[in-house]
């Protein structure tokens, strides 16, 4: 493993690589050690979790061996999802790493990292000087710490769901029949656990049809990404032919949580992010906290999760995309809640993490609570037209910038937040569109939105036009 090698696996908020040939046992163990070194401390204790790839187990291993040569303890909590080990890392005030490669197919591996609290870690809070230690170690060794840590098992599955259910309670719904794809991902384990009864809690009013359960890191259905619109067919198809109330699509590492309503139709991850916030909106509301409750969202989420943050008296906070910017954000601002267009949400209650389980127990709550079906439920959330992300591969990010720039510029306000974004009107009907280098791979996002669906389209199809042509 070269310098060059490992700086390309160790991306803005986490590692991502080529099993085998990027990201080895070898690897991992220098990573588990500089984790010590930089993060926990010798004389500490950290989490580790992992996911259900196959390489997941022995590289896990390995970086519990490194970190137990720096001095410090493990707790070992296995086979788990992502929102598990923020789970145990803020309940134990540990920091935490969780093995996944979330989204991506079978022949990669990835390594997630946070501080105590489940705060997240960047390139520019810490994660660039454990790579840089990690180099260190592969270049020159490792000599074991005088007092080598010590490693214990331990299972928080139970506890999370009872965590779960305590913050959204579910039992008075109507009954709701609901179609879970987990894609053979983690959520096979944790949506028995949370929403239904094999922990031996009380039975919901729900009717699971579950979908892909098994375990499974070759992912033999379609890949566990519910952000491509291909990965959501067997699921809509399944809950049109179960009449079912809405179906609920997960990633590999069951952060991410995707809607789908009656009719088999896809609810954006902006509907999501405003009914959660209105909902948390009100509930802190009727807990008479003072002021006005912050919400995050990130700059590509639509305009109506600002609206409908303001409407019920919260204040919007507009920040990058990306979760360990919105981590950060959350905890600078006390906000209750936060959504990104990815399908990531964020709860204080939950250390400022993101949980997709927990928003699909706030849009399971809001359903059952109400007799209008989902489709109908979500339109006041879905006021415009969103073009959803598309990506380019481009040669040269700053070439097509400045076109971009020359095309739209005199006729619209650009702000550079993240990437940019360009504003303006079209015949009284506003617009927006976004544009921002991917991080970890030679695509240039666009992300559209307008108040009709034409001028969306119109938007939509000039920009590509220059961006394309480059």
């Amino acid at each position: 493993m070269t310098e060059h090698a490992l700086h390309s696996i160790v991306k803005s908020y986490d590692v991502r690589g080529l099993v085998d040939s990027q990201l080895t046992p070898e690897v991992t163990r220098a990573l588990g050690a500089a984790f010590v070194d930089v993060i926990v401390g010798a004389g500490n204790e950290l989490v580790v979790g992992h996911d259900m790839r196959d390489t997941s187990p022995e590289l896990s291993e390995a970086f519990i061996r490194g970190a137990l040569e720096a001095g410090a303890s493990v707790t070992n909590i296995g086979l788990c999802s992502t929102d598990m080990v923020y789970f145990a890392s803020g309940t134990w005030n540990m920091p935490a790493v969780m093995f996944t490669a979330s989204h991506n197919p079978a022949t990669y591996n990835g390594i997630k990292f946070s501080r105590k609290l489940a705060q997240g870690i960047s390139l520019n809070t810490g994660l660039a000087d454990i790579r840089d230690r990690a180099i260190e170690y592969l270049e020159s060794g490792m000599s074991p710490h005088d007092t080598p840590g010590v490693v214990r098992e331990a299972n928080v599955l139970h506890d999370y769901a009872r965590y779960l259910r305590d913050l959204v309670p579910l039992d008075s719904l109507r009954p709701l029949r609901i179609v879970v794809d987990a894609a053979n991902g983690m959520a096979g384990l944790t949506v028995p656990a949370v929403l239904g009864n094999v922990l031996g809690m009380e039975d919901l009013p729900l009717e699971i049809i579950d979908m892909y359960f098994e375990l499974d890191g070759t992912f033999p259905h379609h890949e566990a990404n519910p952000l491509d619109p291909a990965n959501l067919v067997d699921l809509q198809h399944a809950v049109r032919e179960h009449s079912a109330d809405i179906g609920l699509a997960f990633d590999g590492d069951a952060d991410r949580c995707f809607v789908i309503d009656e009719l088999g139709n896809p609810v954006t991850p902006s509907a999501v992010a405003a009914m959660v916030a209105q909902r948390e909106i009100r509930r802190v509301n009727s807990l008479g906290e003072q002021g006005r409750p912050r919400v995050i969202h990130n700059l590509i989420c639509s305009r109506t999760v600002s609206e409908i943050i303001e409407e019920n008296g919260g204040e919007p906070v507009r920040t990058h995309v990306g979760h360990s910017f919105i981590k950060d954000r959350m905890r600078e601002t006390g906000a209750i809640f936060g959504g990104e267009h990815s399908a990531h949400y964020y709860f204080r209650d939950f250390w400022g993490a993101d949980n997709g389980m927990l928003a699909a127990l706030h849009v399971l709550a809001e359903l059952g609570s109400s007799q209008t079906p989902l489709s109908q439920l979500t339109a006041e959330f879905s006021r415009y037209v969103e073009s959803g992300e598309i990506n380019s591969v481009v040669q040269d990010t700053d070439v097509v910038i400045s076109a971009l720039r020359e095309a739209f510029g005199s006729r619209s306000a650009i702000d550079d937040l993240d990437g940019l974004t360009f504003s303006g009107e079209s015949e009284g009907v506003f617009w927006w569109f976004n544009t921002r280098a991917s991080n970890t791979e030679p695509l240039l996002r666009l992300n559209v939105e307008a108040g009709t669906l034409e001028v969306m389209e119109s938007i939509r199809d000039e920009a590509l036009t220059v961006i394309r042509r480059q």
